[in-house]
């Protein structure tokens, strides 16, 4: 199993990036699929969740109306598009796949820094 995250680095605050979450080794349109992100000294929060057919999502707060995910069970990828970061979205942001009765799965992390 794999879940490999890209997209991430530097941008200046108003601007955007597009995290990609490539998945491998398992029934990736049976998964529902999460981004979580976690900043230095603290801990990982649940930034936005899609279900495995794609047809419902959820948002913190902190994030809603600037962050939207998605994603492509013929791709096996799933993407979070982030605009109008604030250097309060400085994290290290991690891809999880997760289904009941299921073990979950945990990419390794891509950097996003916000910071002019």
């Amino acid at each position: 199993v794999q879940l490999v995250e890209s997209g991430g680095g530097l941008v200046q605050p108003g601007g955007s990036l597009r995290l990609s979450c490539a998945a491998s080794g398992f029934t990736f349109s049976s998964f529902d699929m999460s981004w979580y992100r976690q900043a230095p000294g603290k801990e990982r929060e649940l930034v936005a969740g899609i279900f495995s057919g794609g047809g419902s999502t959820n948002y913190a707060d902190s994030v809603k109306g600037r962050f939207t995910i998605s994603r492509d069970n013929t791709k096996n990828t799933v993407y979070l598009q982030m605009n109008s970061l604030k250097p309060e979205d400085t994290a290290v942001y991690y891809c999880y796949a997760d289904r009941l009765f299921s073990q979950g799965y945990w990419g390794r992390g891509t950097q996003v820094t916000v910071s002019s």
